[in-house]
């Protein structure tokens, strides 16, 4: 048996080969491999969508419309809308709908202008700032200080806007909604909720995702006080949700013309799963209960006393504010209750008011999975606009994102519907004329005048029962049972413009002849001889 080599080093292990091979590679090359696989993760995390877009935005960019087949708004109004029927490209360094829904919150690029401020008080006391932009205001692209809101606003169409949850007038998508609406010749206002836009809460209701109560008083207020101007509502987010189910509640009552529904919820339990499903809804849920809590605290005086206070501050998600705020204030019973009631999908099929909804299929707050598709298409009334790419609310377009892609949509839609005949009309006001017996003056009604011979003049008018006409004043020695050839003889005297005397003077002259000759005839019938035949 040999013995082994002294001088034979023993054989590395793989791993030390492995570290020995890895020390050679340059630490620069680490460091581009580090940045490379972060960038993909990065990418990945924030659904950065740059590259499909520019690959591909000819199949992913398009518009999805979704409509009933039979819809007279699509065929009348939306097949008009050019960008309806165009393309979204989101802004290339805003490519995420993360990205767009933070730069929104925190930037968003807003024009510069101010309100002028319509403080309303509701019936039960509520305090509702009315922040208005008027075409006036922004006219030739320069704003004009005004001390009061002009006639002209009686006129102009209206856009009424709803704000979404803890959002008033001074954010930056509703900047852009109003600054370019009014620029194409409307006056808009905003409806903020109770407590926010700076203004205390005078009464103990809150607003929540359901209560419509509000929207309906003001656009009552609005309607008139403005009734020649054409009303339309502009929903977002939250206040989309108000929005659909206010005009599921009225119906044909509704004054609005028209609506539009920017980014809703829709069904507030599916939302509500959605949220605290991933890390990054987990997110958004966080920062939406600092952002209600922070309301709650402008009022905690009010909250101390209806609702749990110390459920408030220790509150972690949405749903835990619901569960100590709004269920206590709202009187609902669960927060799952105050879900389902307050969701809007169960109010679509009631919809008589022609209604765009735009919705962001990577919307991070409002899942795609709680759109009413089926619903949507199934009401002639609506159409559904769904795009794949947009976030919450921001749709940012162009190199610099200045402007906002729903914003430029919703503009043209309402253009082209108020323009159109396909706006609604509000059928309320002819059931109540018709209940208080007020009823429009129609072409076959009266008043007529009947004048008798004694010269008294009655305004005769028509019954619609029998058809026949009845003199509203009494006239003298006149029966409802006169002789038909009595009122002839009178008719054929006012039409001719002759008097009686001479009527009857032409009517002897002209029967004396013919009285003669019937005279003769029967006197010499009675003269003649009678024969007899011989047989």
């Amino acid at each position: 048996m040999e013995g082994k080599d002294p001088n034979l080093s023993p054989s590395p292990s793989p791993y030390e080969l492995l570290f020995q091979a890895l020390s050679l590679i340059p630490i620069r090359h680490y460091l581009f491999a580090l940045f490379f696989i972060s960038t993909i993760f990065f990418y990945n995390f924030i659904e950065f969508h740059f590259l499909g877009d520019a690959i591909l935005r000819y199949f992913r960019c398009s518009v999805n419309l979704v409509y009933n087949p039979d819809s007279s708004l699509y065929h009348g109004v939306v097949s008009r809308c050019r960008i309806l029927h165009g393309r979204y490209v989101a802004t290339p360094w805003l490519a995420s709908p993360h990205l767009q829904t933070c730069f929104l919150n925190f930037h968003g690029l807003p024009p510069v202008f101010s309100y002028r401020r319509q403080l309303f008080l509701a019936s039960d006391g509520g305090t509702i700032a009315l922040d208005w932009l008027t075409n006036s205001d922004v006219l030739n692209g320069a704003l004009q200080n005004q001390s009061e809101i002009t006639k002209e606003v009686d006129t102009t169409p209206i856009a009424v806007v709803i704000p979404g949850l803890t959002s008033d007038s001074s954010s930056a998508y509703l900047k852009h909604l109003a600054y370019n609406t009014a620029k194409t010749g409307w006056n808009v206002v905003i409806s903020n909720h109770r407590g926010l836009g700076g203004v205390s809460v005078t009464s103990d209701r809150f607003y929540n995702a359901g209560w419509t109560g509000d929207i309906r008083v003001v656009l009552g207020y609005l309607q008139q006080k403005y009734p020649k101007a054409p009303l339309f509502a502009i929903g977002t987010s939250i206040g989309a949700n108000v929005l659909v189910k206010y005009l599921g509640e009225e119906g044909e009552k509704t004054p609005l013309r028209g609506a539009v529904a920017i980014c809703s919820p829709w069904d507030l339990l599916i939302g509500d799963r959605f949220i605290c499903r991933t890390f990054k809804q987990k997110l958004y849920d966080k920062a939406l209960t600092i952002g209600l809590q922070g309301y709650a605290q402008l009022h905690e005086p009010q909250y101390a006393r209806l609702a749990n206070w110390e459920g408030i501050k220790k509150s972690r998600s949405i749903r835990d504010f619901d569960n100590h705020a709004t269920c206590l204030v709202g009187k609902f019973e669960t927060v799952d209750t105050y879900y389902r009631k307050s969701s809007s999908t169960q109010y679509i099929g009631n919809v008589a008011v022609p209604l765009l909804c735009i919705s962001a299929l990577d919307d991070p707050l409002c899942t795609k999975e709680a759109i009413p598709w089926d619903e949507c298409r199934a009401n002639k009334n609506i159409v559904l606009a769904t795009t794949n790419h947009g976030g919450h609310l921001a749709f940012f377009e162009g190199l610099t994102g200045s402007s906002l892609w729903w914003v430029r949509a919703t503009n043209e839609f309402l253009g082209a519907l108020s323009c159109s005949r396909y706006m609604h009309i509000q059928k309320v006001n002819i059931e109540e004329k018709r209940s208080s017996g007020k009823q429009e003056p129609l072409i076959n009604q009266g008043p007529y005048l009947n004048i008798a011979e004694d010269g008294l003049v009655a305004a005769v008018k028509y019954e619609k029962d029998t058809n026949t006409t009845t003199a509203s004043s009494k006239q003298r020695g006149r029966k409802p049972e006169d002789d038909v050839t009595k009122r002839s003889f009178k008719e054929l005297c006012r039409l001719t413009k002759r008097p009686v005397w001479l009527l009857g003077y032409i009517g002897m002259v002209t029967g004396l002849p013919l009285l003669g000759l019937l005279l003769n005839y029967l006197f010499r019938k009675k003269q003649r001889p009678t024969t007899t035949s011989k047989s």
